[in-house]
């Protein structure tokens, strides 16, 4: 339903004719080329002044400008050195105001002032129309006011639906290359998700969840582990224990499912008592939602085992079965876990469904839904397509849904095509993902790389067409096309998920307007000319004399002289100027 509107303007397009291809389109007309011009906020005011300039050089003769250059060039000829000390420190002083409001302004508001200005007030008088602000009633306005509706926690950081075993695989890649690939915030989230999941208030009557209480608050790997011995020695069906050792002491995943076959089944044990005392007190009710937790944690673990040594439909019924026996578990996103197993089946219409019902408006979305789906519309048209034979002939309906599908993916994510596309290296994903963050797209791209790679063409047309969707949003980081804004926060949250070792990904990066650039530039010339004049005064009041001469009196010198002949001495001055003072 998110990209409802994205669906609608395609079926719009393929009734029109065929669009171009993103980055290939046609040749256009030259009033098409001057609007497109004209589009840019930047290219709108340097119009207008080149107009004006225009405009100045064509009335030279009525306005008599050749006359007054020449008064005006001699009053500066009696000018001191200290004016131009004193002019061009002014400059720059004015200039250096002019650009510390600019960055002021940008930080405050993400956009320059005198863009905003282009924008509002110039374009308009051009015929052009702005995007600065939306009509109430517009898509964008109803999307603004949802999102502060909805207030969303921008940085909330969610469990990894398909975080690696930490004694299998972590600890492996530490003894095989020295690095720690789990952060201890990331760590001391986890603990924080245990101890939510697998404690209760009633743990103080069994001896075995109170020494498992403890184990859960333990920071050293070791001291967890000893503890969860001492567990199984007080109870033997203690399912919490045989947990704790499958995800940390077990070395393989065999190792990890065989553990976890023990904790199934102590914890259906203690699961079916808790059911028939579930009423009997609160204290009770609590009892069981806690061995409901260590229930579906466990199955999902052994689904994912089974995932991982390669019985791929056994995961999936597995998945299937928790997905139907306990419905309000979404939070945990085992439909996530689903789809990355039906993607290795290749079983894309069972895919196809999972995603009717998940890619919803109301539930919070993720890269592994977004792109999925896209990879999906993709995969019918991946195949055949060519960029150049896209931009002779334009898109047709289905490549215009493909491509839309992966600037909304790309829209939610950027992060995820340079993973995909091999342009960074992949590391470990946490066990914590940010969405809309690096680790999130660490995250997909390690499960989901495989599955693009085995659609032909599917990598090569994420290539052709994912930067497309920053040309189409000016600011990624404070506009949102077809979700909320982009988090400005995501890169603190991903340093402390994510290894020292990565390079934290930040794309898309804020760029700097052309004012602000512009401003910096003037503000450091005028700077450096004040410096020069200051310095050497009377070479500096030459040299602008001389280059006053060369670009206004030089060329009218003729029709001045014809017209005041008592003029006619300040030719030979500015050629000894031009001789002596400006090389030729």
């Amino acid at each position: 339903m998110a990209d409802g509107g994205g669906l609608a303007e395609a079926a719009t397009a393929a009734a029109s004719p065929p669009a171009p291809a993103p980055g290939l389109s046609p040749p256009l007309g030259w009033r098409e080329r001057l609007r497109a011009r004209l589009a840019g906020t930047g290219v709108s005011l340097w119009f207008v002044v080149g107009l004006g300039l225009g405009l100045l050089y064509a009335l030279r003769v009525p306005l008599r400008l050749c006359e007054n250059l020449a008064a005006v060039t001699v009053f500066l000829n009696s000018l001191t050195p200290k004016f131009y000390v004193a002019l061009t420190g002014t400059s720059s002083l004015i200039s250096g105001l002019i650009f510390m409001f600019e960055w002021w302004y940008f930080h405050k508001h993400g956009t320059s002032f005198m863009e905003q200005v282009s924008v509002n007030h110039l374009r308009p008088l051009m015929g052009g129309t702005g995007n600065g602000l939306s009509e109430p009633g517009s898509p964008s306005s109803n999307r603004e006011s949802e999102t502060s509706r909805q207030n969303l926690s921008e940085c909330k950081v969610w469990r990894n639906p398909l975080n690696l075993f930490r004694g299998a695989e972590y600890r492996r890649y530490t003894w095989v290359t020295g690095k720690e690939p789990l952060t201890y915030y990331d760590m001391n989230l986890s603990a924080q998700d245990h101890q939510t999941f697998f404690t209760c208030d009633t743990d103080f009557l069994r001896p075995s969840d109170t020494v498992m209480q403890k184990a859960w608050r333990e920071r050293n790997p070791p001291a967890r582990i000893k503890a969860a011995y001492q567990a199984l020695e007080l109870n033997n069906d203690c399912a919490t224990a045989y947990v704790l050792l499958a995800e940390e002491e077990a070395t393989t995943i065999v190792d990890a499912e065989r553990l976890f076959r023990q904790a199934l089944k102590a914890g259906e044990t203690i699961y079916r008592r808790s059911q028939q005392c579930q009423h009997q007190s609160p204290q009770h009710e609590a009892q069981l939602r806690r061995d409901t937790n260590v229930l579906v944690y466990i199955k999902r673990r052994l689904a994912m085992c089974a995932r991982k040594l390669g019985r791929i439909r056994e995961a999936v019924k597995i998945m299937r079965d928790l997905m139907k026996e306990f419905p309000p578990f979404t939070m945990l996103n085992i439909h996530e876990n689903l789809l990355e197993s039906l993607l290795e089946l290749q079983a894309y219409a069972d895919v196809q469904a999972v995603l009717a019902k998940y890619d919803d408006i109301s539930l919070p979305k993720s890269a592994t839904i977004c792109y999925t789906a896209a990879l999906l519309k993709t995969r019918t048209v991946s195949d055949k397509f060519s960029p150049e034979t896209a931009s002779r002939r334009g898109l047709s309906t289905a490549e215009m849904n493909a491509v839309e599908a992966i600037h909304r993916a790309v829209e939610f994510n950027p992060h995820v095509p340079k993973y995909l596309l091999e342009m960074k290296s992949l590391i470990l994903p946490p066990e914590h993902i940010l969405k809309r963050g690096d680790s999130e797209a660490i995250a997909y791209a390690f499960f989901h790389l495989q599955h693009w790679k085995r659609i032909e063409g599917a990598l090569n047309l994420l290539q052709c067409t994912w930067e497309g969707t920053f040309r189409m949003i000016p600011y990624p980081l404070e506009k949102g096309h077809l979700f909320y804004p982009y988090p400005s926060c995501t890169e603190t949250a991903d340093r402390e998920l994510l290894p020292t070792f990565h390079h934290v990904s930040v794309y898309p990066k804020k760029e700097l307007p052309f004012f602000i650039h512009f401003t910096a530039g003037l503000c450091s010339s005028t700077a450096m000319i004040a410096l020069l004049t200051h310095q050497f005064p009377e070479i500096m009041g030459v040299f602008a004399k001389a280059v006053l001469g060369l670009w206004c009196l030089q060329p009218c010198a003729s029709s001045v002289s014809e017209e005041h002949p008592g003029l006619e001495v300040l030719s030979p001055r500015f050629e000894f100027w031009l001789s002596h003072s400006v090389p030729t």
